[in-house]
C-alpha cells in the first residue's frame, strides 16, 4: 500500500543519496580526493538498492519515494558522466549514448504529461542497469588510482559499463513502448467519446 508520508527511512536514504551528488562532484572536480569520490559513488550505488529494500521490508513505500529514487539515480548518473567526461575517464561516444537515452525518456515524460499521465513505474531492467552503471563508475575510477591491478580493474569497470548501457537502453525502449501504448489508448478514448 502506498503512503503519503515524507519522513520514512527509504526517503531519508534517498535524500542522503541526493546530497551525495554535489559532494561527489566537489571531491572529483575541485580536489584530488578521487579515493573519496570512489567511496561516495559506491555508497550511492549500493544505497540505490537499500532504499527500495527498506521501503518493501518496512512497508514504507510512498509516492515521494517512487519519485525521489529515480531522480537520485538520474542525478548520480548525469553527474558522474559529466565529471568523468570532463576528466577524460569516459569517452564522448559513451557519454552521448547515455545522454541521448535521457533525452528520449525526458520527451516521453512530456508526452505522458500531455495526455494526463504521471511518470511510469521504474522497470526492473532499468533498476538493474542503473545499479550496474553505478557500480561500473567507481570501478572505472578506481582503475585510475591502482597501478598493480589496473588492467583487471579497468577491464572489469568497462565490462560493467557496457553491460549497464545496453540494459539502460533496453529499459528505455520498454518505456517508449509503454508510452506508445498509453498514447494510443488515450487517442482511442478521445475518438470514441
Amino acid at each position: 500500500m502506498e503512503s503519503a508520508r515524507v519522513l520514512t527511512v527509504p526517503n531519508l536514504i534517498s535524500f542522503a543519496r541526493l546530497l551525495g551528488v554535489p559532494l561527489f562532484l566537489y571531491l572529483f572536480l575541485a580536489t584530488d580526493a578521487w579515493g573519496w569520490a570512489v567511496v561516495i559513488l559506491a555508497v550511492g550505488g549500493l544505497s540505490d538498492w537499500v532504499d527500495g529494500f527498506a521501503a518493501r521490508k518496512l512497508h514504507q513505500v510512498s509516492r515521494l519515494g517512487e519519485l525521489l529514487d529515480p531522480a537520485a539515480d538520474r542525478l548520480y548518473i548525469l553527474a558522474t558522466i559529466f565529471a568523468f567526461t570532463v576528466k577524460g575517464v569516459l569517452p564522448w561516444a559513451f557519454t552521448i549514448a547515455l545522454l541521448i537515452r535521457e533525452v528520449v525518456l525526458g520527451l516521453c515524460l512530456l508526452i505522458l504529461r500531455r495526455y494526463g499521465y504521471g511518470p511510469l513505474p521504474v522497470h526492473y531492467v532499468g533498476k538493474t542497469a542503473t545499479f550496474i552503471l553505478l557500480m561500473a563508475f567507481p570501478i572505472m575510477l578506481l582503475a585510475k588510482e591502482t597501478d598493480w591491478l589496473h588492467t583487471v580493474v579497468y577491464t572489469s569497470g568497462w565490462a560493467l559499463a557496457w553491460w549497464g548501457i545496453v540494459l539502460y537502453w533496453v529499459a528505455g525502449l520498454f518505456y517508449v513502448v509503454q508510452v506508445g501504448g498509453l498514447v494510443r489508448e488515450a487517442r482511442q478514448e478521445r475518438v470514441s467519446s
